[in-house]
């Protein structure tokens, strides 16, 4: 990958043309160059923004907020939406569209992709009808996880929003229950209930303020473990895959979604951000931010560069207001990114080329 961006960096400066092909690519019209050239992030982790990645017409395929984007092993880009006219659109890397189709959720917002011997499925969620669904890549429903409370798990004062999946190594299916009671509801592949853990607190370590994602973490290919993201502490927690807390990563002024893992290193799409003496959640501040494998922020597209100061990371915020709210981000085969929005006027998602 590093290699090939090298190539593509010197050969758009070998000459004169090559140059204005990297600033003013063939699809972009004359009186919108500028955007295009824009640099995010810092370090080696720099991106040229694409705004108009996504060219749908919105009459045809309307989103209300672009949740989360997954790519499958053919490279294909499918993202979540809570419209119910469209759940799914289907990119290539390139922002044409190859299918879309609906399960009709009104509150789309978890997705993930699992390979279960060669093929792949889909699992979505939807906190508003409490429904955790498994689906074929052409959006045919093949499980649905059953309610906590049918199952004796939650009593009637739990409520039950699952915001996120994620699938383990054996199959294990791990819901975060991010806008309801704060626990990981944890199944086995075949979806009976196996265990939940977490709960809401903000002081205590094991438990979470809006768990509203989850990833496996197969950096340390020996030991998997499972991130979960508390949105409210701006923190990532780190369990053992039968929920043994682990460790926390803290990320001030960050209240990050999902964690997403790419090679070495996790990418979150920041959401809300803070402002300097104003240290509540915000509106329209939001940012990416990138770790290293040792969980060291590297660099925060759209947003400060990061600093540490004796060994402790000093608060991030937002520098250039490009996005609003940022969902998710999804990362394909050349390192680019593809950072969906909540709450952003319906826009489609923008692209990062990696520089």
């Amino acid at each position: 990958m590093a290699s090939r961006r090298k190539f593509l960096k010197n050969a758009a400066t070998g000459s004169g043309a090559l140059m204005a092909a990297s600033f003013f690519p063939f699809h972009i019209k004359p009186s919108k160059p500028r955007l295009e050239a824009e640099i995010l992030g810092h370090r080696d982790f720099t991106y040229r923004i694409e705004r108009e990645w996504s060219d749908l017409n919105p009459n045809n395929y309307p989103v209300n907020n672009c949740h989360e984007m997954v790519m499958d092993r053919k490279g294909r880009l499918i993202m979540l939406t809570d419209h119910p006219k469209n759940n799914v659109i289907i990119y290539d890397t390139a922002g044409k569209l190859l299918e879309a189709w609906t399960l009709e959720l009104p509150r789309a917002h978890g997705l993930s992709i699992a390979d279960e011997g060669g093929t792949e499925f889909l699992f979505i969620t939807d906190p508003g009808k409490g429904r955790v669904l498994k689906t074929t890549l052409s959006g045919r429903v093949i499980m649905e996880l059953a309610h906590p409370a049918t199952l004796g798990v939650y009593d009637t004062n739990n409520a039950y929003r699952p915001t996120e999946t994620a699938i383990g190594p054996n199959g294990d299916i791990y819901v975060a229950d991010g806008y309801g009671s704060q626990f990981i509801v944890q199944y086995d592949a075949q979806g009976n209930f196996l265990r939940k853990f977490g709960g809401d607190s903000f002081l205590q370590p094991d438990k979470f303020k809006q768990v509203h994602g989850v990833a496996i973490d197969y950096r340390d290919q020996a030991q998997p473990t499972l991130l979960c993201s508390a949105r409210i502490k701006n923190t990532f927690k780190r369990f053992s895959l039968d929920g043994k807390h682990l460790e926390d990563i803290y990320l001030p002024g960050a209240f990050i979604s999902r964690p997403v893992l790419n090679g070495d290193n996790l990418y979150s799409g920041v959401c809300f951000g803070m402002t300097e003496g104003n240290y509540n959640m915000q509106l329209n501040r939001g940012f990416v931010t990138i770790l290293d494998k040792n969980n060291r922020v590297v660099s925060n597209p759209g947003g400060t560069a990061p600093s540490y100061v004796d060994g402790r990371l000093q608060l991030m915020m937002q520098d250039t207001p490009v996005f609003k709210h940022c969902h998710d981000v999804c990362v394909d085969q050349d390192e680019n990114l593809y950072v969906c929005q909540w709450n952003a006027g319906g826009i489609y998602p923008y692209k990062l080329h990696r520089v």
